[in-house]
């Protein structure tokens, strides 16, 4: 029923792109709450109140039914995020701010994630492959390959923009979701969460910009902030302008812009600059630069005897390469910050069940850890880097099985005789570029 609902707005989204939606407030239901219920994950963290979901669901009726009243009657507020940080991918010294939501506003902003993306599903551009529920990074990895080898390609802007969503501006959100939402209720609604808060220290922060992460529409209300002050204004201002072909490649606040002339990704960045500031947002200068990178660069470097600059992008790391048959190729591989980070969270975690729970109980999550690593980084031309991540898991798990107490636990040829028998999963290509 729920799904026949969706369809029907996507269905009119799709056929009016300039219809504004008036009434949608009434899918928030007892019954679409009740399945968004279900999509809950019960392994996740608990929120302020420290309710999990299995305890929130054993009287799910009775608190869906008060949950809809408070809607209705525009009494519901979202209780403040819990606050918390985890290291930023390759910094040891920074952190990045996590919101984690309670069980009932998890609930309610998957249920307007919903509604928000069957509407803008129709909107948004193929340039943008972040969280969207038929594209994801590979599409992404795979649109950055295709521009590069089919095209005339000769730079890259590689953009940082400095946390992005901390200083996601509220006032012009709203404006982004007006352009399709009239819903007088539900903008309510969205501005609610916006204006959650967080704790910290046993403290409640109110904020007045910002949209945290870890909550499930954080990322569709970024994608949709950004579609309006990004993706649009590049379709319809930068490449018309352009003298030489250019290409956005966006996933979530992450993106690159290929370019094959180099005047035109310096004025690029200008203007993006400008562009960004009436937003409320502002580029990393340290992060953010043009380098060479290209079929032609390569082929001049190979004159010289030079090598191409690469770049990091979704935890790959772009190169100009050679084929077998010596001609030019677009390398992927792991990047090496990315590497050395996934080895340090499978050791962390190596470190912290070994002595609590026994070998054959905690080795299938390892089995689990190794595949999903795969799947993610196993693209076309990563073989190597996902077989070294392979060798040094195996050494790593060695090693802390011995480190269990003062006395070896395990020889090396036990273990590979225990290898032999229970295997781990061996590196794969999961995703074919070419």
């Amino acid at each position: 029923m729920m799904q026949d609902k969706l369809e029907q707005i996507a269905n009119k989204a799709k056929q009016d792109k300039k219809l504004k939606f008036t009434s949608l407030i009434h899918h928030i239901n007892e019954e679409n709450l009740a399945l968004c219920y279900r999509e809950l994950k019960r392994n996740k963290a608990c929120g302020i109140d420290g309710q999990t979901v299995e305890a929130y669901g054993d009287n799910l009726e009775d608190n869906l039914k008060q949950l809809v009243v408070l809607l209705k009657t525009k009494k519901y507020l979202p209780k403040p995020v819990k606050r918390v940080y985890i290291p930023k991918p390759g910094k040891k010294d920074e952190k990045r701010g996590l919101g984690i939501p309670s069980v009932e506003d998890k609930i309610v902003q998957i249920m307007l994630k919903k509604i928000l993306e069957s509407i803008y599903e129709a909107d948004f551009l193929k340039v943008s492959f972040g969280f969207r529920p038929t594209l994801d990074c590979h599409d992404a990895v795979k649109a950055l390959n295709t521009a590069v080898m089919r095209k005339a390609i000769n730079c890259i802007v590689e953009v940082d923009i400095r946390k992005f969503f901390d200083n996601v501006n509220h006032y012009w959100l709203q404006r982004c979701l007006e352009e399709r939402v009239k819903d007088r209720n539900l903008l309510w609604l969205i501005r609610k969460f916006l204006k959650a808060g967080y704790v910290e220290e046993g403290r409640i922060v109110a904020t007045e910009v910002g949209c945290p992460q870890g909550g499930n529409l954080s990322p569709l209300l970024a994608n949709i902030y950004l579609h309006y002050i990004l993706d649009l204004w590049f379709e319809k201002q930068i490449k018309p302008q352009a003298k030489d072909h250019m290409e956005l490649i966006r996933y979530c606040d992450d993106f690159v812009v290929c370019c094959k002339s180099e005047n035109d990704a310096k004025q690029f960045l200008e203007m993006l600059q400008t562009r960004l500031e009436k937003f409320g947002l502002a580029i990393s200068a340290d992060k953010t630069k043009i380098l060479k990178f290209g079929r032609q660069v390569w082929k001049q470097t190979q004159r010289c005897d030079k090598k191409v600059e690469t770049f990091d992008f979704l935890g790959f790391t772009h190169y100009c390469g050679k084929s077998r048959h010596g001609y030019f190729v677009m390398g992927h591989k792991t990047s090496r910050k990315t590497l050395s980070r996934k080895l340090k969270e499978i050791k962390e975690w190596l470190k912290a069940i070994r002595n609590k729970i026994r070998l054959k109980e905690w080795w299938p999550t390892l089995k689990s850890k190794l595949t999903g690593h795969y799947n993610y980084f196993g693209i076309s031309g990563n073989y190597r880097c996902l077989n070294k991540f392979y060798y040094l898991v195996c050494l790593m798990v060695f090693k802390w099985i011995n480190r269990r107490s003062q006395k070896k636990s395990m020889t090396f040829e036990v273990y590979n005789n225990y290898l032999k028998y229970n295997p781990l999963p061996i590196p794969r290509i999961s995703y074919a570029l070419y």
